[in-house]
């Protein structure tokens, strides 16, 4: 259970950095604060729940596409977290392709690197230290 909370924390924590970094970085992106939280959270949760669906439809029909799976799913989520008013506006071509690269990056390297911290290293000694005993 402790494991399943720390990796909704991790993705909520990545999807608000890239975000945010999107919000900054890429023009024709734009972070509203007041539906930001709205924003992330829909965005990983849309992330979360598409990830599994679009790997399968892709292994079914469209095997060439399976290493750039990250990449659907994020702009997926991007366009879901967008349709909702007042949190994330994206307007342009470049502005889609760039945060959706943006935002793959950061969650893809921030969950491998949190999760890593936390949960192999952090969770993994508490681990040892029982069986030890």
């Amino acid at each position: 259970m402790i494991r399943f909370l720390i990796h909704i924390l991790i993705n909520l924590a990545t999807a608000a950095i890239g975000l945010l970094l999107a919000g900054w970085i890429v023009p024709g992106v734009v972070l509203q604060p007041t539906g930001f939280v709205v924003a992330v959270v829909v965005f990983a949760l849309a992330q979360g729940v598409l990830g599994p669906f679009v790997f399968n439809v892709a292994r079914q029909y469209a095997s060439a596409i399976l290493g750039g799976i990250g990449l659907v799913t994020t702009l997926i989520a991007l366009v879901i977290a967008s349709m909702f008013d007042g949190g994330l506006e994206i307007s342009g071509f470049m502005a889609w392709v760039g945060a959706t690269l943006l935002v793959w990056i950061v969650t893809a390297l921030g969950g491998w690197i949190l999760g890593w911290l936390f949960i192999t290293r952090r969770l993994g000694k508490g681990k040892g230290s029982k069986v030890a005993q």
